[in-house]
């Protein structure tokens, strides 16, 4: 139920997974596995709804540097000019990356660090090899989108209000879910100290974007955490 002012909170965990942690990640951030116990701290809170969230990649998926042809195919350096495979006339510009997170595989599992058992709901996104999905709730096309994960619908039937974002990567994956969540409808707060980002410039640019969509930071042991401590399931 929610409070009586209305107040439903949900924690969306984003992409805390082996191969974008270090030491042995194929992508890891770094300093990534650092934020695991600002993580389990959040767990403890009385969310409505803990969700933690899983890039599952096929193997051909498009955002892996080996996908495409030389000498534009350097992970990190090379970028790709995507095609809307429902409207050719609509395109993205996407950063390659080394393979990551492949479906199946131990790369792609939520780290031991995090206390798996107090999560509610795992959510896989990036299954079409066709396009990027940086974002939990769908790939960054409009014209028409190509693949959603039916999170924003989870969310809006459970009746939540607000969303509580932190894990990897704060200048994409984290960016991205984050201003969807508040395209979405719903009151979104990033926790700074449960983030690491791939880039130090690339992640203060991220938090700028996230304030100009009404995005607010703050600390896990901030003032607005508070509320969540006082809410009742």
């Amino acid at each position: 139920m929610a409070n009586r002012d209305g107040f439903k909170p949900a924690l969306l965990i984003i992409d805390v997974q082996n191969d974008f942690c270090p030491p042995d990640g194929s992508l890891a951030i770094p300093d990534g596995r650092s934020i695991a116990p600002v993580v389990n701290k959040l767990l403890d809170l009385p969310f409505f709804l803990k969700v933690a969230t899983k890039d599952w990649h096929p193997r051909d998926h498009v955002s892996f540097a080996s996908n495409h042809p030389a000498p534009d195919n350097k992970p990190f350096e090379s970028y790709a000019t995507i095609p809307n495979p429902l409207n050719q006339s609509e395109t993205q510009s996407t950063r390659l990356w080394p393979i990551h997170c492949v479906q199946d595989t131990s790369g792609a599992e939520i780290i031991d660090d995090i206390d798996r058992a107090k999560i509610d709901v795992v959510v896989e996104k990036g299954q079409d090899p066709r396009v990027e999905m940086y974002s939990v709730f769908g790939d960054p096309f409009r014209n028409p989108q190509v693949a959603r994960s039916g999170l924003a619908e989870m969310l809006r039937i459970n009746g939540v209000t607000d969303c509580y974002v932190c894990g990897l990567a704060t200048d994409y994956c984290v960016k991205w879910s984050a201003i969807d969540a508040a395209e979405e409808g719903f009151k979104v707060w990033v926790v700074h100290d449960a983030v690491k980002g791939v880039e130090d410039d690339s992640c203060k640019q991220a938090f700028a974007d996230m304030e100009k969509t009404g995005i607010t930071e703050i600390s896990s042991d901030g003032t607005e955490i508070e509320r969540v401590k006082q809410f009742k399931k």
